[in-house]
């Protein structure tokens, strides 16, 4: 399918089924890596993880419809029980989706897509502090997506509720996800520079 060129199609530069079907099983290693990195917080059964920032980088990377792909596929490992979710908590295979960050994990599929989409519609555009600002909307685009599913699924557990659901799913992580932003946004410009001065 025709797409804008992202950020894989000017590193990765062949095309056809093959080298896109390379595009994405690298982003899917990518992002089960990303998920690797998870740290427990006693406070709220959501752990903090790199899974967010790897979501985003598949976006940011693929675009919209090779996003949604890669996603859907990590979606399906999980079900069968491979382990490329955060290595936290007793849940396993399709229990992850009954669990606390059932939402989260249920959000990221369209939240790649829509962040894909809009990274795509500025892939055009060459002056930096242009692009960098439409990333930056696409990446909180793409943020928010993920939490307003994560936060609804959060609020369906027992003792966490509507009252708790902010507290226990949003605020925490809000630092860290600006700093996981902010980082993907200096990686892609820094790359679009290496790319112009070579």
């Amino acid at each position: 399918m025709a797409q804008a060129k992202v950020l894989a199609d000017r590193i990765f530069a062949a095309e056809g089924i093959l080298a896109d079907a390379v595009r994405v099983a690298a982003a899917n290693i990518l992002l089960i890596l990303c998920a690797r990195i998870a740290f427990p917080l006693p406070f709220t059964p959501v752990p903090v993880t790199g899974q967010t920032f790897g979501v985003m980088l598949v976006a940011v990377l693929l675009g919209s419809h090779r996003g949604l792909l890669t996603l859907t596929l990590y979606l399906l490992e999980g079900i069968a029980g491979l382990p490329v979710f955060a290595p936290t908590g007793a849940a396993t295979g399709p229990a992850h989706f009954l669990g606390p960050t059932a939402g989260y994990l249920l959000a990221y599929p369209p939240a790649t897509f829509v962040a894909g989409w809009l990274v795509e519609q500025s892939a055009a555009i060459r002056f930096l502090p242009l692009a960098g600002a439409r990333l930056t909307g696409a990446l909180i685009s793409g943020e928010v997506i993920i939490f307003l599913g994560g936060c609804i699924g959060l609020a369906a557990v027992p003792g966490i509720g509507w009252g708790h659901t902010l507290q226990a799913g949003l605020w925490p992580f809000l630092p860290g996800e600006i700093i996981k932003m902010a980082a993907l946004v200096a990686a892609v410009r820094g790359v679009e520079l290496a790319r112009r001065e070579t």
